[in-house]
């Protein structure tokens, strides 16, 4: 089973959302994450921890997660999220947030 990455742009639906200003507070090491990049809810296959660390499937493509793209903000949407680039036609993680896996 392959899972893909559904987006979660802010394409002014989200104008009136509880959840806005949240979203656009959220940060990394490697500055915040919505600055440049949109970010996708990830399905509970597409992504895992191994003592404390993460990696995600971003497409065919396991990337390693920094141990600073990690979000530490509590997650209020219970999904996990990751907020990428690519570099040579693979993906860098700028941000992830854990989800619940529930």
């Amino acid at each position: 089973m392959l899972a893909t990455a559904a987006p979660a742009r802010d394409d002014g639906r989200y104008a009136n959302s509880p959840l806005k200003s949240w979203f656009e507070s959220l940060r990394s090491e490697f500055g915040l994450c919505c600055s440049d990049a949109d970010g996708s809810f990830v399905a509970d296959v597409d992504w895992e921890s191994d003592h404390g660390h993460y990696r995600v499937r971003i497409g065919e493509e396991w990337a390693v997660v920094p141990d600073g793209a990690v979000v530490t903000q509590p997650n209020k949407v219970g999904r996990a999220m990751v907020w990428r680039r690519y570099i040579d036609g693979h993906p860098l993680v700028r941000c992830f947030m854990p989800g619940s896996m529930m």
